[in-house]
């Protein structure tokens, strides 16, 4: 199937299911391997803890978080 032909097809689509279409699309190119991914959250845990060792940032108690966070969905 050639891509003009996928396009068009694509585009006659329902709303819904072009949403979905352009999501799936799109984290294929954005989303990064596992391996990656890994590399990238130890990196920024290792940033948050040296931030918090060194006193540039202060640690926050989970149930203050918890509580901002059900105040948000409210």
């Amino acid at each position: 199937m050639e891509q003009k032909q996928i396009e068009e097809e694509a585009l006659r689509l329902p709303l819904e299911a072009r949403a979905g279409l352009a999501q799936k699309l799109l984290l294929s190119i954005e989303s990064p391997d596992e391996r990656e991914a890994a590399e990238e959250w130890l990196a920024e845990a290792q940033r948050r803890a040296r931030e918090l060792d060194e006193g540039t940032a202060k640690p926050i108690p989970a149930e203050d978080v918890r509580r901002k966070a059900r105040a948000l969905f409210r």
